[in-house]
């Protein structure tokens, strides 16, 4: 494996850790939360901005994949 391998799985583990000491501090910390409050999901405009976003990404996504 090369260091970018080691790089990736690293920052996996550090995401893994921090969404766990959210989840067991019960703070609204976790990527979700903050993901809410970035894209302003409690409003109209928000969550269409989300939508587009999320849609978009997930499709460059399965093309880049695959």
């Amino acid at each position: 494996m090369n260091a970018f391998t080691w790089a990736w799985l690293g920052w996996l583990v550090a995401f893994g850790v921090l969404e766990a000491a959210a989840l067991v501090r019960r703070r609204d910390e976790t990527l979700s939360d903050h993901t809410r409050v970035w894209f302003r999901t409690r409003t109209r405009s928000g969550r269409i901005a989300f939508a587009v976003s999320w849609v978009g990404f997930a499709a460059w996504f399965l093309v880049h994949i695959l």
